[in-house]
């Protein structure tokens, strides 16, 4: 039907089929890897959605693993998302430049709730000028770093296990009467990964204390994130070694925002139902503007959608309005755009641009996935696919 206010046609992932061409390669050596930002790579183009049935971080753990990543959920207050970004980056590492730490005057009930809040079976023990107390207040506030941000090094005296915990029955004992002092397995702070793999098999340990010519603690390296290089090789991680994971936030809430990066997320996404909005466009640029972090904002369905957020400053746009499983726009607003269609506008624009376009909602079978990369999406966001799982 023709008509002045029906603009054109518009197809969605059943509305097409990829056409079949001669290959030389198998599955197997496919190479997956892709965008999610201007700056950040994915290793599959898998991320999960920020719902709160979806990803927290269990999930953001095991798809970083895999070579995705996974955005924390915003219906948390800030503390409890900065936390769960905090999980995900502690999860992994190469070295891990910022240990968690006590002084040997905490007692043995703090160092039993900091090994059950961060999953951590040991604890370096220093000393320096902060009381126990000082020191736990600051990490429950999101604050590992004093000053500048630089982790502020301290004369390491010992280490806290859980074997040492296991036949402690008073738990306001100080951690100096019980922790391991002697025979600490320590190494200088250059030490690579390959050096310290060979150090913890010899001296039969987990843990590996880097230290400087004074003994202060400058880092720390484990056995089981060694072993997890080898188990996921194809890990989506930082420059550093850590699992990436991103969150999600809504418009005008910075301190939201500040909360996250101090968490070490990776990424921001600006999610919203309608992201070609002023408001959405006015965060974009505020958070670009104050902060030096990867910004993805959505979602959008138009190329002009695209267009003003990429004049804000994104590093990638989300493209969908309606299309998710138990995405109730449509309905409830009758606005919306084909799936496939509204990524092909939007590649449109983003692409010459160099960036990146995440097609989020409407995956319902894998090859939804093909179909939206073959539009020109860098990667798909899915929720109800990975709802459910541990």
């Amino acid at each position: 039907m023709e008509h002045s206010k029906i603009l054109h046609d518009a197809i969605t992932f059943d509305d097409v089929l990829l056409l079949p061409a001669r290959t030389d390669f198998v599955p197997g050596e496919a190479d997956t890897r892709t965008k999610l930002t201007r700056s950040i790579e994915l290793n599959i183009p898998l991320i999960s959605a920020p719902m709160d049935t979806v990803t927290e971080s269990a999930l953001a753990i095991a798809l970083a693993q895999e070579g995705g990543i996974g955005i924390i959920h915003k219906n948390l207050s800030v503390e409890n998302q900065s936390r769960e970004v905090e999980k995900v980056k502690r999860s992994e590492n190469g070295v891990i430049v910022d240990p968690i730490t006590l002084p040997p005057s905490a007692t043995i009930a703090m160092a039993r709730r900091i090994m059950r809040e961060y999953n951590v079976s040991g604890i370096p023990i220093v000393e320096g000028e902060e009381s126990a107390e000082e020191y736990l207040k600051r990490l429950a506030s999101g604050g590992r770093h004093r000053g500048n941000g630089a982790p502020h090094r301290h004369r390491l005296v010992g280490i806290m296990t859980r074997r040492d915990l296991k036949f402690q029955e008073d738990d306001n004992r100080k951690i100096g009467d019980v922790m391991t002092r002697e025979n600490l397995v320590t190494a200088p702070e250059q030490t690579t990964l390959d050096e310290a793999e060979r150090l913890l098999y010899k001296a039969k340990v987990e843990k590996l204390l880097l230290v400087d010519k004074d003994n202060h603690l400058t880092g720390l390296i484990t056995m089981r994130d060694i072993d997890k290089l080898h188990q996921y090789p194809q890990a989506c991680k930082d420059a550093r070694g850590r699992l990436r994971v991103g969150a999600a936030t809504g418009v005008n809430d910075p301190a939201r925002v500040e909360a996250l990066i101090k968490a070490d997320v990776d990424v921001i996404v600006v999610d919203t139902a309608h992201g070609h909005s002023k408001n959405v466009i006015e965060t974009v640029r505020r958070i670009k503007k104050e902060h030096q972090i990867q910004v993805v904002a959505g979602n959008i369905a138009t190329a002009q959608g695209a267009k003003d957020l990429i004049e804000a400053g994104v590093d990638a746009v989300k493209v969908g309005i309606g299309p998710g499983a138990i995405c109730t726009t449509r309905i409830i607003s009758g606005v919306g755009v084909p799936q496939v269609t509204a990524v092909l506008d939007a590649v449109s624009v983003a692409e010459p641009a160099g960036v990146p376009v995440i097609a989020d909602g409407g995956i319902r079978h894998s090859g939804d996935i093909t179909k939206a990369i073959a539009a020109g999406a860098s990667a798909v966001m899915m929720g109800s696919l990975f709802a459910g799982l541990d």
